[in-house]
């Protein structure tokens, strides 16, 4: 069997393989239109982090992938090569990999990079794997990162001569490395920090004892700090402990960044605060994940339904007409219409052929029709779906499609697979109309 084969082969075990592994999810918590709340890379050259003590603490629900130890030579195979690439670079059962739905948008609201080896992480991600973390944070995806998970957000640091290829560059600045190991800092909480927001941190503004081991700061040379980066913490270090090294004290150990309204937003530390499962630095990683959950980019409108006309919701991935794609599990698709104040016998037409497949209906006056707030909805098993009125206040109604169904998520020894409907990851075509007399 050819190389091909055999990683073919593994791909399909991984994605429909049962395993052995506890449950990962943690919390209960999801925001409609999303699958779940937060993904964790913990893959290859990268710490193989199972608990993430803040996720439990909020409540959030969670998957990750973790590779065998990098640390352990030899440990890594052609498994972990396949595993990570099933899930972040995609498949033939899952195209748009588990972080996007088939337009692109965000599965997850956010996307935790664990520490490790930033560059070699970047060269396992490939550049598939890469361009859809690019993607999930455009499309208004949270990005939180620590110590390697910060470097690899960057552009690379001071000491590269042109950007890293396989760096993500979702914060466009460059980094500078600390040349710290295995040590502990403290951290000033800088004025003003939106950090603030979700904890007072003891009231003193100062966070104790945060590990560090090889992290980075954000460059603060002259055109190395993007417009809008947000400083959120500083280094506090006895630099004469270590003479005639890289200076630490005062500079910046943890930053956010978001380019504009529709991206997400990023939130990185140079140490590892989110090691710790009580005080306040799981108060700061809590608040870090916060932040970036409340970057998430709005709601979309994938455009306006015109009287009579069926808008066929049909194309995958790869056909990159994301107004026009399939839906994804648990996502939902927005559209609007103007409705006349003297329409009569108005149907709103839902239609979908996938057998097994439930699909929501919701539709709502002025504003996104979300089930919990919309004015009419048709939440009934199955996938077809009529609403009829015989009329309805003139102006512009929202109307939202909603895929119900989901993948289940089997626990495994690096994470979980999915089975069941997993048609569901390259989506579910669709048409909606809506007609009136």
């Amino acid at each position: 069997m050819n190389k091909k084969a055999v990683i073919t082969a593994l791909l399909m075990l991984t994605l429909l393989a049962p395993g052995k592994a506890p449950a990962q999810e943690v919390g209960t918590s999801r925001t409609p239109g999303y699958y779940k709340d937060l993904f964790m890379d913990g893959g290859i050259n990268l710490t193989s982090r199972k608990k993430l003590y803040a996720a439990e603490a909020l409540g959030l629900s969670m998957e990750a992938y973790y590779s065998a130890p990098h640390g352990e030579k030899g440990s890594l195979s052609a498994k972990d090569t396949a595993e990570q690439a099933a899930r972040l670079a995609g498949c033939e059962i899952d195209e748009n990999s588990v972080l996007l739905y088939p337009d692109g948008a965000p599965r997850f609201r956010v996307i935790y990079v664990n520490g490790g080896h930033a560059k070699h992480h970047g060269l396992s991600l490939t550049k598939a794997g890469v361009e859809h973390i690019r993607t999930f944070v455009a499309n208004g995806g949270g990005y939180v990162g620590t110590c390697a998970g910060a470097f690899i957000a960057s552009q690379g640091s001071v000491h590269d001569e042109k950007p890293i290829p396989h760096y993500l560059q979702v914060y466009p600045g460059v980094v500078h490395n600390t040349w710290l190991t295995n040590a502990y800092t403290g951290m000033k909480v800088e004025a003003g920090s939106p950090l603030l927001k979700y904890s007072d941190f003891g009231g003193d503004m100062y966070i104790d004892s945060v590990r560090h081991n090889g992290g980075c700061f954000a460059s603060t040379a002259k055109g190395d700090m993007p417009s809008g980066t947000e400083v959120l913490l500083r280094y506090d270090f006895d630099d004469s402990q270590r003479p005639g090294k890289q200076p630490v004290n005062g500079e910046i150990a943890a930053w956010a960044y978001k380019a504009d309204k529709n991206t997400g937003r990023v939130v990185v530390i140079g140490s590892h605060p989110e090691i710790k499962a009580e005080g306040e630095n799981l108060d700061l990683f809590k608040s870090m994940l916060l932040y970036a959950l409340d970057g998430n980019a709005a709601p979309k409108v994938k455009g306006e339904l015109k009287k009579g006309e069926i808008r066929f919701m049909k194309k995958k991935s790869g056909d990159h007409d994301p107004q026009f794609a399939c839906i994804g599990d648990l996502q939902y698709h927005h559209f609007t219409v103007n409705i006349p104040n003297k329409a009569r016998n108005i149907k709103v037409i839902l239609r979908c052929k996938k057998e097994g497949i439930d699909m929501n209906l919701t539709m709502r006056k002025g504003d996104f029709a979300f089930a919990e707030q919309a004015d009419y909805k048709d939440l009934a098993p199955g996938a077809s779906k009529t609403l009829t009125f015989d009329s309805l206040p003139g102006g512009t109604w929202y109307i939202g499609v909603e895929c119900a169904t989901t993948v289940e998520a089997v626990p495994t020894d690096c994470g979980v697979e999915y089975t069941g409907h997993t048609e569901v990851l390259n989506g579910i075509p669709y048409s909606i109309q809506v007609t009136w007399d």
